[in-house]
């Protein structure tokens, strides 16, 4: 081929190489056709998914990055003294809030989709009980603290400081519980949208901070926090009522709904809780144990590898939600949430353990000095971590909480049991490396229940449908189950000559009798 190329003239070359040129060309783009139209179609059919995914994890960055900005301004404009008060204030809510939320964040996730009619009720039932306990617990707290700890004292020095501090709980428990309730209806975008407003507007309300009635320059930052919280919740609140068929009869509390769901609550309460304690326990730990120190170079690794643990446990949220009233689809959601949650951990891992000293250097060189190791033990976890939460979420979605909080406590305590040795032994590397190894146990009991999920067959469209009936027996076309007729081939047969068949239903063309394109 080259030999004739090159006694052919230079007209004759240059077509010849302008037609393969072209037909290379129409190839790759025939080929890239067909991989973006696979994309597409992945996408569309899994794009619930990924979409209230998506708004997860956009809803950490953006509060984690503007809240890094936050710092950053309230440092500059107050003293150290402020920064600490506004800073364990806000630690303490964020605390008390989880412990105020009675578990009806993850039972909505449940409850929502099995009963759709009631979701307004269940939902607003739930913001008032959360959010009034809330507020009854900040007082609590800030009356016994401000008198038990010299840090605490500004809680409890004039009533406004004390309401502020109060109100900023009941926010807190309620914004939780909306945002786990809005995942449960599959509307991650509200979520993100207020999460996003209230980080912009806690920005925002530092330059008019002053105005706040307190003479405590800590509790003024703090109520930054607290009334940009309170405006989140109310362009929600707009958002549902400007509504064309907002109706105030269909979001008015329902009581008899607690005493209905009351049980299932505290097991998620009591669950949700036996999930949190390690995970929060960690860093006083390392103060415990090693050192202020020391815990300074962990928590910044701790950090860095809970940005890896969010994929993981949003996509396994996500897939509570969707799957807590049809689970016919769960084994195929589960393949797919798996997949992504290894993917981006095995993505994290190849960036994470070749650039930990960069990563780490911009906190100083202490740190990378330090924490390197402990942060690439870390970040391991997150391939026995996408076992561990898909282990929850199929507990929760089959409604088997007592099986999965019974599997925590014992796991938990040898979380902390196996960093409490390896603290002992090795410091610092040890405790990361006995949390792991805890971890990875804990994942070796649950892949079972996980690996059955997913190998499961997946039904029929017809045990689809009729499953669909059982659950929502309005919403849903009602099945015929009468017995069709009988007929003989003869019949059949002329039938399938004279009838016509229509293009749309089934799929063939009227005048041809072939297959008709449905794209």
């Amino acid at each position: 081929m080259p030999i004739y190329l090159f006694s052919l003239p230079c007209p004759s070359i240059m077509a010849i190489l302008k037609r393969c040129t072209f037909k290379g060309a129409s190839l790759l783009e025939e080929r890239g056709l067909v991989v973006l139209k696979f994309f597409i179609h992945w996408f569309r059919a899994n794009s619930v998914i990924l979409i209230n995914t998506s708004s997860l994890v956009g809803a950490t960055a953006i509060t984690s990055g503007l809240g890094f900005i936050y710092w950053w301004v309230a440092a500059r404009w107050f003293p150290p003294e402020a920064i600490g008060i506004a800073s364990a204030s806000i630690s303490a809510v964020t605390l008390l809030g989880n412990m105020s939320m009675l578990g009806l964040g993850t039972l909505l996730i449940t409850e929502l989709p099995r009963n759709s009619r009631q979701s307004g009720s269940m939902i607003s039932t739930a913001l008032l009980v959360v959010g009034a306990l809330g507020v009854l617990v900040g007082c609590v707290f800030a009356l016994i603290a401000s008198h038990i700890s010299t840090g605490f004292q500004p809680l409890g020095a004039e009533p406004i400081d004390t309401l502020t501090f109060a109100a900023g709980v009941g926010f807190s428990a309620i914004t939780l519980v909306l945002d786990q309730a809005l995942i449960g209806l599959l509307k991650g975008g509200l979520q993100f949208w207020r999460n996003a407003f209230f980080a912009v507007l806690k920005l925002a309300a530092l330059l008019v901070v002053n105005w706040w009635p307190s003479n405590q320059p800590g509790m003024k930052i703090y109520a930054t926090w607290m009334v940009s919280s309170g405006i989140s919740l109310g362009l929600i609140a707009a958002n549902v009522v400007l509504r064309r068929n907002w109706r105030s009869k269909s979001y008015r509390p329902r009581w008899y709904l607690l005493h209905k769901l009351g049980l299932a609550a505290i097991q998620h309460h009591m669950l949700n809780l036996t999930l949190l304690a390690p995970t929060q326990l960690l860093p006083v730990l390392v103060t415990f144990m090693l050192s202020a120190r020391m815990n300074a170079w962990f928590y910044v690794a701790w950090m860095i590898a809970c940005v890896i643990f969010i994929f993981p446990g949003a996509l396994t949220t996500v897939l509570h939600a969707t799957n807590a009233a049809q689970q016919t689809t769960l084994a195929r959601k589960a393949r797919l949430t798996i997949g992504i949650s290894l993917l981006v951990a095995l993505l994290a891992n190849l960036v994470l353990q070749i650039g930990t000293q960069q990563i780490l250097g911009i906190f100083g060189k202490a740190y990378a000095n330090e924490a390197a190791w402990c942060l690439r033990l870390l970040i391991l976890a997150a391939f026995p971590l996408t076992v561990k939460n898909h282990y929850i979420s199929i507990c929760r979605i089959q409604d088997r909480i007592m099986t999965a909080m019974i599997a925590m406590i014992p796991g938990g305590l040898l979380e902390l049991g196996a960093a409490a040795l390896g603290a002992h032994a090795y410091g610092l590397l040890g405790l990361s490396l006995g949390w792991i190894i805890a971890i990875c146990i804990e994942a070796i009991f649950m892949f079972p229940t996980v690996y059955k999920v997913i190998r499961s067959v997946q039904p029929t469209m017809i045990q689809t449908q009729i499953e669909w009936a059982t659950i929502q027996p309005v919403d849903v076309w009602q099945l015929d189950t009468r017995p069709l007729p009988t007929i003989n081939m003869q019949e059949s047969l002329w039938l399938a000559e004279t009838l016509p068949i229509p293009a749309v239903q089934s799929g063939y063309s009227k005048e041809t009798r072939q297959p008709s394109s449905f794209y």
